[in-house]
């Protein structure tokens, strides 16, 4: 039950992303900044996976030095051995965001609560984009048992401060601070992180997974056009997975070494579904040598992220592209 509940959970999230940006495609085609008739019109860079094959850069992982582990697996455990210098037997953060199939899956590992890794510690998980997104939704799939207690932390400009995304945990209130039952109404700030507990049982022990949509709750996702602040919302340079708290059966207390080395973080997917921000001007993003990635603008606009009109087109203020409108920059 709990399998299938978090599937449909996971659906929904996909579904209603999907229904909020991806009903996007009702407008002209998003590969091209012009209409049929030559018209210049709004455009988007493809909806993709942008977590696919970036770095993360982990704080704690299995392996260094060598360590046993054992799976949880309900009235018995099975032990493997964890060890970074051995590509078989290696558990690093590339396997967070690799191809893999469902059959054959690769997952990060952390140390275990052996080590020390449990509250007040934290293991972080950071995913530099290297430019800025509208990210949809953030997916886990979780190789062990989903954490008792984690956060989603974004920035929106590089070394700016973390922002709150989202919280998830069994103890919200004395985690976080948070009331697990909140919900935003219309006129509150759009930009609050909520905490829920929906996600926080200790079971399924594998293969639990946890999807954040960005818009989900927030009262203007269906007007997200004329939203600044849900726009402002979506965007992020970075992402920050705070892993708190380990979920346990409470066995640990008795400091057994194989209970200890059978509780850890353990991911074999993080996946971001997004776009490279263009603000409508651009149809694709491309790689630079000097400056990285970067919008391949279009409406005589220029910048990152198409973010200003070109110097010889400023007859009126920048905007930002919508259905109605390509608002492209004008020449005096």
């Amino acid at each position: 039950m709990e399998t299938s509940f978090a599937a449909r959970s996971l659906l929904l999230a996909l579904l209603l992303s999907l229904h909020l940006h991806c009903r996007l495609l009702v407008w002209a085609a998003m590969d091209s900044c012009f209409d049929e008739e030559g018209g210049q019109s709004r455009c988007m860079p493809k909806f993709e996976n942008v977590a696919f094959n970036h770095t993360v850069v982990t704080s704690n992982v299995c392996g260094s030095p060598p360590e046993d582990y054992c799976m949880q697996t309900g009235s018995t455990r099975s032990c493997h051995h964890c060890d970074a210098s051995d590509p078989d037997r290696n558990h690093n953060a590339s396997l967070l965001t690799d191809f893999h199939r469902n059959e054959e899956p690769t997952w990060w590992q952390s140390q275990s609560m052996y080590y020390g890794i449990q509250h007040p510690s934290s293991v972080n998980l950071t995913l530099h984009l290297g430019k800025a997104y509208e990210i949809t939704y953030i997916r886990l799939k979780f190789y062990t048992s989903r954490p008792e207690s984690f956060a989603i932390y974004k920035r929106t400009e590089e070394d700016g401060p973390w922002l709150p995304y989202q919280f998830y945990s069994a103890s919200c209130r004395k985690t976080y601070g948070k009331d697990a039952k909140a919900y935003i109404r219309p006129g509150d700030d759009e930009r609050t992180a909520l905490c829920t507990d929906e996600f926080s049982d200790i079971s399924p022990l594998t293969g639990g997974n946890v999807a954040f949509s960005t818009l989900e709750g927030r009262p203007s996702a269906y007007n997200f056009d004329q939203s600044v602040v849900l726009k402002e919302w979506v965007t992020a340079t970075d992402l920050l997975i705070s892993l708190d708290r380990l979920n346990t059966f409470g066995d640990e207390f008795f400091k057994d070494t194989k209970v200890l080395r059978s509780y850890f973080y353990a991911i074999s997917d993080f996946s971001v579904g997004g776009r490279c921000k263009c603000n409508g001007h651009a149809s694709e993003c491309v790689e630079l040598d000097h400056r990285g990635l970067v919008c391949s603008c279009q409406h005589h606009t220029v910048g990152d992220d198409c973010q200003r009109c070109h110097p010889f087109y400023q007859d009126r203020p920048w905007a930002r592209a919508t259905g109605d409108s390509a608002n492209e920059c004008l020449s005096e």
